[in-house]
């Protein structure tokens, strides 16, 4: 074997790529000074793109497949290295790989509050955060614009600027929808989409392709969060008086723990004047069809004497004013039965009871022995 022959055989023979990082986007084939002798098989796997390069001008482009390298199917390369008849002696080229799959889960994000105008609630601060899926669509145009010579190119080197991007575009995005601020979740997809379709240009001049845009959320400053919540529980509660006097009836158990100390005091005197208000005001509330002017809401019904009646010698009762005239009109209550009402010393007669003289004005007096 020559010698010739022998560096023949050094050459570069086989050109591949195994990627295991998962977020590699473009990897250079680094051999002995670049050189590739004729008839080299190159072999290029299912989501990757083989890229040529020389001299710093993008030349052939080969996809997934097996290829044996000849001036037949390095025709641009053939015509930059002036080939004219073929060649038979080794030549110098750089191969980028570049990974044609899509690259999910990347993260982008308002670094600031977004200041916008809601119709409801005026002008507001909101802040969003997302995903998004990105493909390498154009291999030749990636390398020649973004990657230039870097021998590996990872997602991170070009995830700032695309971050900086999508969230330029979401904010100009978000202010055509003019979606109001309490209806944004439920179009999360369609904002998406519109950004997705504002972005398109963009990434196409990188000959990216945005596949896939995400909205995880759309934030409220803490403050104006706390005020919509406290606004929501008003909705939620309705009757204020109804909801106070509940308040109060769960109160009661928690004072009666404690009912010597002062605090217990306190809340069972709080509780007994708000219970007292929320009473006065259910019993002055009109009823439907009632007139609320002043003075048209009747006063309470006056409440009815009471008595205990001394009958055979057993206490009864007590018995108000309509059994009591029964009883007279039967003779069961005369004027010489003992009565008793809350009040009074002691047991009287109901002859002498003036509330009870009515009782026996219609009853005939006894009939003389």
């Amino acid at each position: 074997m020559g010698l010739w022959d022998f560096v023949k055989t050094e050459l570069i023979d086989i050109i591949q790529w195994l990627d295991d990082s998962g977020d590699t986007m473009v990897w250079r084939f680094d051999g002995h000074d670049n050189e590739i002798k004729n008839g080299a098989q190159l072999i290029v796997r299912p989501g990757q793109a083989a890229v040529f390069v020389n001299q710093g001008q993008v030349a052939d482009v080969f996809g997934p497949g097996r290829y044996e390298l000849h001036t037949q199917n390095l025709p641009l390369l053939s015509t930059l290295m002036g080939w004219k008849y073929g060649f038979d002696s080794p030549f110098k080229a750089e191969v980028f790989f570049v990974a044609t799959k899509q690259f999910t889960d990347q993260k982008w994000g308002t670094k600031n509050p977004v200041m916008l105008r809601d119709p409801e609630f005026g002008p507001v601060r909101l802040r969003a955060f997302g995903t998004y899926v990105v493909r390498v669509s154009e291999p030749a145009r990636f390398v020649a614009q973004i990657v230039g010579t870097n021998g590996v190119f990872k997602t991170g080197d070009v995830d700032e600027q695309l971050r900086s991007l999508v969230t330029s575009r979401f904010i100009d995005a978000l202010g055509e929808a003019k979606v109001p601020m309490l209806d944004l979740a439920s179009r999360y997809d369609e904002i998406g989409e519109l950004i997705r379709g504002k972005m398109a240009g963009d990434f196409g001049a990188w000959g990216l392709e945005l596949t896939q845009f995400l909205i995880e959320n759309i934030s409220l400053p803490e403050e104006v969060e706390k005020a919509l919540d406290r606004r929501s529980s008003m909705g939620v509660i309705g009757d204020l008086g109804a909801y106070t006097q509940f308040q109060a009836a769960e109160s009661i158990p928690m004072a009666a723990q404690n009912p010597g100390g002062p605090a217990g005091a306190a809340m069972g005197m709080g509780m007994g004047f708000a219970m007292a208000q929320q009473m006065a005001n259910a019993f002055g509330q009109p009823h439907a069809g009632q007139s609320t002017q002043p003075g048209a809401v009747p006063p309470p019904l006056p409440q009815q004497a009471a008595y205990f009646v001394a009958l055979n010698g057993q206490q009864s009762g007590p018995h108000g004013m309509d059994a009591l005239q029964q009883q007279a009109g039967s003779g069961g209550l005369t004027r010489d039965t003992l009565v008793w009402k809350q009040g009074m010393s002691g047991w009287t007669p109901a002859g002498q009871v003036d509330e009870l003289a009515p009782l026996f004005a219609a009853v005939p007096p006894p009939l003389p022995q």
